[in-house]
Formats: structure tokens, sequence, C-alpha cells
């Protein structure tokens, strides 16, 4: 316990904030499952598969890490709802499952509007125009990689959108273009930009997506596999009922395949993710200043052998002490922080000394 107290004045103090960044690659086998039978890939039954969860390595050990959630949905004014196929009316609630779905991600990521109504997600941002991603695929990728948010112009998505299941190529590469001075803040959970196509100008409705940094979610119009329909995908199994499906188009996917059916096809689809991750580490740091005429002595009861100073040689030496921690008491004498020098520091009668103390948060 401290016996001799120093305060520490507003020039004493300071403050400080770096950023840290890391690139994170995702490939397309660990997405797919390819590489370990899907072993990798969880689907949730007791939420009726309401997204599916995927992981770096078979999510039953336990050294896999979880890498992101991904779910699919449409809101209840697109023309899907309640849309059938051969005209056969659907009797489970797969429909519902993915307005849903829809429903929620808008709440947290859009909000409501002025009358109480959710929120759809728009093409270019502009809450007022009528460009809307009614079907979407959602992205939410996991607070282990992305920690504070996603490094803005930094996202780099490549998806399959031409061929076969079993063959699918035609890259589409898409990216969050200008977003370092063009990205939006009346998100109710932060900053986002949009998501273009790399060959598509910064311009009118050429957004395919949204990108939510802080959240860690991209949402991807299922538009961008209309332009090759017929060749979307062949079969899905559908968990629901164990059997083979066809599915020739991504309507007739979004229309009567399940959620971890359609998320099944979409990641056979998706080449690879790539981001930089953002750690904002805040900083206080503390000039801890012994004048020269302070510290000098110490309170442990080793520095005295029969009532004699042990570092001097003689009498007629000046006291001395080596300093070997700091610590900074509350306002009510309660140690907060203890910093530990990594040499002793000699102090005497003839040196003034300074301890930088950096308290991280």
């Amino acid at each position: 316990m401290a016996t001799f107290y120093k305060p520490l004045g507003a020039k004493d103090i300071t403050t400080n904030k770096e950023v840290l960044c890391e690139a994170v690659p995702i490939t397309g086998t660990i997405v797919s499952g390819t590489y370990i039978n899907d072993q990798n890939i969880k689907n949730y039954a007791h939420n009726k598969e309401m997204f599916q969860a995927v992981f770096d390595y078979p999510y039953l050990s336990s050294s896999a890490n979880h890498i992101f959630d991904l779910a699919v949905g449409f809101s209840p004014e697109s023309s899907l709802s309640g849309a059938t196929i051969g005209g056969v009316v659907n009797t489970d609630d797969k429909q519902s499952r993915k307005i849903n779905m829809y429903n929620q991600m808008s709440q947290v990521l859009v909000g409501y509007s002025q009358t109480g109504s959710i929120l759809r997600f728009d093409q270019d941002a502009d809450l007022a125009s009528t460009t809307k991603i009614d079907e979407a695929f959602f992205i939410n990728f996991s607070r282990l990689i992305v920690k504070d948010e996603i490094q803005k112009q930094s996202f780099s998505l490549t998806l399959n959108i031409g061929g076969t299941s079993d063959n699918p190529d035609d890259n589409l590469l898409i990216q969050d273009h200008g977003a370092l001075t063009s990205y939006y803040t009346d998100s109710p959970c932060g900053e986002f930009g949009i998501l273009y196509t790399a060959s598509t100008p910064i311009h009118g409705n050429s957004g395919v997506g949204l990108l939510y940094y802080q959240a860690g979610i991209a949402v991807i119009t299922a538009s961008v596999f209309t332009g090759n329909e017929s060749n979307y995908l062949a079969t899905v199994v559908d968990p629901d009922g164990g059997a083979t499906l066809n599915y020739n188009n991504i309507r007739a996917l979004l229309i009567s395949g399940s959620i971890s059916g359609s998320c099944d096809a979409f990641r056979n689809r998706l080449a690879n993710v790539s981001f930089n991750n953002t750690t904002e580490i805040n900083s206080t740091i503390y000039f801890c200043r012994a004048n020269f005429n302070e510290f000098n002595y110490s309170s442990n009861p080793t520095y005295l052998s029969s009532s004699q100073i042990r570092v001097k040689r003689s009498p007629q030496d000046q006291p001395r002490a080596y300093i070997t921690s700091c610590g900074l008491y509350t306002a009510d004498g309660e140690l907060a922080v203890v910093a530990k020098l990594s040499n002793p520091i000699e102090k005497n009668y003839s040196d003034e000394v300074i301890i930088r103390v950096r308290v991280d948060s």
C-alpha cells in the first residue's frame, strides 16, 4: 500500500486512438463445404432452419470457428409472396419463414417509417425511391472475424451466376466501390455502403446489395441470378422432406424451397469473400512525473536493515530508491492500475523520472 500519493492534473493525462486492420480471406471451398463433406455446415432444427451456420472446420470439433450465418428472405410486398409453382399452393410455411427473416433483418438494419411500418432494403440507399431489394440473401459475419467493423472499401465477394450446380461459372465480382467517401449513416446499426459489380459505374440503380460495416452484415439481392435463371441450380436436397427437388431458376427456389435449401444453393455459387476487419484501440496515457525531491525512499520493509538504508554505503550518501512499478489510484484511494517496468529505475535527488503508463480499453 502506497504511503505517498501524487495527484495527476489535466496536463498529465492524454488520450489516443489506434485502428488495426487484418485481412480476412474466405475461400469457396470452405463455404461450399466440399473439402470436408459439409461437416462444417450446420442447420438448426429448433428454429425451423431459419438460417444456416458456416464454420471453418467440422462444427462438432472444439477447434471450429464460426465464420458467418446465411439466410434468405423476401418482402411481403415482393411478387414472390403468395406465388405458386405450377399452380400448386404450398401447404407448409416456407414462404412465411422467408418473409419473417426479411422483416427481422429489415427491422434491425433499416428500421421503421414514421407510421410504424417496417422499411424495405433500398437498392440505392434512398428510402424515398422505389428501387427496393425485395428478395435477398443475408450474410451475417461472425464478430470473431469482423472485430469492431469491416473496413470501408475492402469488401470483395465473387459469385458464380452461370453454369450448372455441378459446374458453376461466369464469375460476378461485387465490391463496395467508393465507400471511403460515399457511405451512409442513417441505419439503426451504424454506417453502410452500396455493393456494386466491378464492371458497373457508381450511379443510378447499379447497386446489387448493401454492406453494414459495424453490424458485419452483407445483403445481396437475389436478382443477380435473374439473367441466368435457366442454369441457376439443377437439384437441391430439401432438408424438410429429405427429397431431391429440381429448381431450374432462382424464382422457383425462393418460392418453394426451404431456407436451408436456398442457402445450400447460394453457398455452392459463392466463390470467395475477402475483407479487412478493424479493431479500434482507445488508450488513456498517464505521464507519472517524479521530481528530484520525490519518491527517493521506499516503504518496503526490506529497504531497511537494522534501521539503516540498505542502498547507502556510508551515512553521507544520499538516499535512493529503485522504481519497479507504478500504481494508479482512484480518488477514494483504491488501486486501479499497476504498471510494471521492464527494469528497475534508480531514483535519487539528482534525477527526475517520467513514467508513461498506457491503459487500453
